[in-house]
C-alpha cells in the first residue's frame, strides 16, 4: 500500500503544478479576450479566446501535467479498488491549495484550511480502511453451491 500512496502523492504534485499552470494560462487568455471585447463580434472573440488557449504555453504545460497525473491515476486504479483510489484523489485539493498559497500567493482563509483538514481526515480514514482490508483473511473460491473456505492462517 505504501507504494500506491507514494505514486499518488507524486501524481498529486503533477496535478497541483498543472492546475497552477492552467490558472496562469487562463488568466493570460482572459486578458486578451477582455482587450478585444467590443472590438469584434462576441462569437468571434470566443473563437479567438479558444485559439489563444491552445497556443498558450502555460495552458499547454498545464494540460501536459494533468495528462501525466491521469496516467499515474490509471496505474493506481489498475492496482487497487476504485473505492480506495478515487476518494484519495481528494488529497490533490490539499496540494493544490498549498500551491495556490505559495506559488500564486493567494490568500487562503482559515475556513478553507479547515476544509483541507477535513479532507485529510477523510483520506486518513480511507487509508486505514484499506489497511484493515489487507489484514482480513482471504476467502478461497469453492465449487458452485458450496460455501467459501477460509485458508488456515500461518
Amino acid at each position: 500500500m505504501a507504494k500506491i500512496l507514494m505514486i499518488l502523492v507524486i501524481a498529486f504534485m503533477f496535478e497541483a503544478v498543472g492546475v497552477i499552470a492552467l490558472k496562469k494560462g487562463v488568466d493570460q487568455v482572459v486578458v486578451r479576450y477582455e482587450e478585444r471585447k467590443g472590438k469584434m463580434a462576441a462569437w468571434k472573440n470566443i473563437l479567438f479566446m479558444v485559439g489563444n488557449g491552445f497556443a498558450n504555453k502555460n495552458v499547454l504545460l498545464g494540460l501536459l501535467l494533468e495528462t501525466i497525473f491521469f496516467v499515474f491515476l490509471l496505474y493506481c486504479l489498475g492496482q487497487r479498488d476504485v473505492s480506495f483510489i478515487w476518494p484519495l484523489t481528494s488529497l490533490s485539493f490539499v496540494m493544490t491549495t498549498l500551491a495556490a498559497q505559495f506559488i500564486l500567493r493567494e490568500n487562503v482563509s482559515a475556513v478553507r484550511w479547515g476544509g483541507v483538514a477535513l479532507i485529510m481526515v477523510g483520506a486518513a480514514f480511507i487509508s486505514y480502511s484499506e489497511h484493515l482490508k489487507d489484514n482480513q483473511p482471504k476467502l478461497v473460491a469453492s465449487t458452485p453451491g458450496t460455501p467459501p473456505v477460509t485458508p488456515p492462517q500461518p
